[in-house]
């Protein structure tokens, strides 16, 4: 922050300038801004859209060891992860947290489908204390980070119901039948020896 002298309170000037105090609070309130559908999806575990720059602040506050990212391009026909931006990757170094990137597909096809065996990974991931707290992220924090949610929450013995609910809730007008087809056809059998207990 600038440091500026303060006038003497004169009518029209700003609560701000009669008090610095107040000013590095405003200062500090516009440097902790959430991600776009930021939300706690359980002790330690957190869901967002792609965080930028300005979430910094706030992603600092949650304590992260881990971050996982949800994101996969189509390249010249070839399926790749798409590199995390540099700004990211270097907040998330000097902040010491663990990057898990988990390619998948971003598409508004009804028939693509959802590749299991990386949401089984990421699940692991998930459910590991170690990684913990963690923030799940894709481009807009709805459908491939909602799906992912889901398939925790199914493992956690939501009814479906209210894993459609919460996935609605942040997919809106958004929401995609093929993704509520793949939470209700997902086979967590494989899953259910490991703990889904977040606390």
């Amino acid at each position: 922050m600038k440091e500026e002298e303060c006038g003497g309170g004169e009518i029209g000037s700003s609560p701000e300038a009669m008090n610095p105090v107040a000013a590095e609070e405003v200062e500090a309130a516009e440097e902790v801004a959430a991600p776009p559908n930021f939300a706690m999806v359980d002790n330690g575990v957190f869901r967002s859209g792609f965080p930028e720059r300005t979430h910094f602040g706030f992603m600092e506050t949650l304590g992260l060891r881990s971050v996982m990212v949800l994101v996969l391009v189509n390249v010249r026909r070839y399926l790749c992860p798409e590199p995390y931006p540099v700004e990211n990757a270097k907040f998330l170094r000097m902040n010491g947290i663990r990057l898990f990137h988990f390619g998948i597909v971003g598409t508004k096809e009804p028939f693509v489908n959802i590749p299991e065996d990386v949401i089984r990974e990421a699940l692991e991931v998930v459910l590991d204390a170690r990684n913990r707290p963690l923030l799940i992220h894709c481009k807009r924090g709805k459908h491939r980070t909602g799906c992912l949610v889901g398939c925790l929450r199914k493992l956690q013995t939501w009814c479906l119901s209210s894993i459609f609910n919460e996935y609605q809730s942040f997919a809106a007008a958004k929401a995609r039948i093929s993704d509520q087809m793949f939470m209700e056809k997902f086979d967590i059998s494989s899953l259910k020896h490991l703990s889904t207990s977040l606390s």
